[in-house]
Parts: structure tokens; C-alpha cells; sequence
């Protein structure tokens, strides 16, 4: 563990992956075609949390929905690929444009289209239901599934790690 605790005090950015990540996988498609998707408040308020605290999230995600777009503008999140079934472009793309090198990216993911990604990051991370060989290239499993949980384990590893956890959490309960 000292080692995933090393790796996640220099994450400065952290990029999620949305279906199966941010949430369970499940696409609700109405009768007019319409994508609707779950999201886990305590994820997205762990996401704030990190954002606070100073590190950078960005999505990354396959698909691309109206319903992502709205979510990650209420979260504030302004880096958001949609679209990007070969997700290296954009994270090669978010590197230049933020001037981090791999090392200080963690990178969240669920199936084998994010491998690419998680082999170039610092500290990559497989959501607990992930595909078994998404969990081969993690350096660490959360304790929850996606769209349950899991971001929000994510978010507050970062923070434990930076030591800024206490100061988060302490906004609320004082």
C-alpha cells in the first residue's frame, strides 16, 4: 500500500472513464432514442472534494452523451472527451495542454478499451467490477463498483495521500 500511497501524492490529475466508471455500465435508451444515465451523488461530491483540494479531473469516455455533458458542467469538470473510442489522443492531448508528465496522472478505468491509458499513467486504477484483464494492468482496485462508489474511493485515496482529506471533510462537519 506505501507504494499506491507514493504514487497517489504526485497524482495533479486524475481522469475517469464514465460507463462503468462514473456509472454502473447500464445505458437507459428511451422510445425517441434518448440516453439517460445513473450517477452516484457521493461520487460526484468526492470529485468536488478532490477538485478543492487542487487536482484536476478530466473524462475520457467512448460514447458520447448530453447527459455526460450536463453532469460534468454541474461538477465543474472542464476537461471532458466524448467520443474517443482510442483514448491516447486525448490523453496525449490533455498532457501538452496542461504540462503534466504521465507520473502525476492516475487514470480510472473498467474495461479493455482504457488498457492504453492505464499502462501510461502513474497510477492506474480499475474499478472492483472491472474486467479481469483491466485489473492485470491496475496498480489498485477500489473497494466498490462503478457508479457505486468507486470515484468516490478514488478521490478520497488522492486525498489521503496529499494529506488533504481532513481539510475537505472538515468543511462539512464543523
Amino acid at each position: 500500500m506505501d507504494d499506491i500511497l507514493q504514487r497517489a501524492a504526485r497524482v495533479r490529475l486524475v481522469i475517469f472513464d464514465v460507463d462503468g466508471v462514473l456509472t454502473d455500465g447500464s445505458l437507459f435508451l428511451g422510445d425517441d432514442g434518448e440516453e439517460y444515465k445513473a450517477f452516484y451523488s457521493r461520487d460526484g461530491h468526492g470529485m468536488r472534494m478532490l477538485q478543492d483540494s487542487g487536482v484536476h479531473i478530466a473524462i475520457i469516455t467512448g460514447r458520447t452523451s448530453k447527459v455526460v455533458e450536463h453532469r460534468m458542467a454541474s461538477l465543474g469538470i472542464e476537461h471532458v472527451f466524448q467520443g474517443r473510442v482510442h483514448k491516447l489522443p486525448a490523453f496525449e492531448e490533455l498532457m501538452e495542454t496542461l504540462g503534466m508528465a504521465p507520473e502525476q496522472v492516475a487514470y480510472v478505468g473498467d474495461d479493455v478499451v482504457d488498457i492504453g491509458v492505464m499502462r501510461r499513467v502513474g497510477l492506474a486504477i480499475a474499478v472492483q467490477d472491472a474486467h479481469p484483464l483491466v485489473k492485470q494492468h491496475a496498480h489498485w482496485q477500489t473497494e466498490h463498483p462503478g457508479g457505486r462508489g468507486a470515484a468516490r474511493d478514488v478521490c478520497e485515496l488522492i486525498m489521503t495521500a496529499q494529506g488533504t482529506l481532513e481539510a475537505e471533510l472538515a468543511k462539512y462537519t464543523q
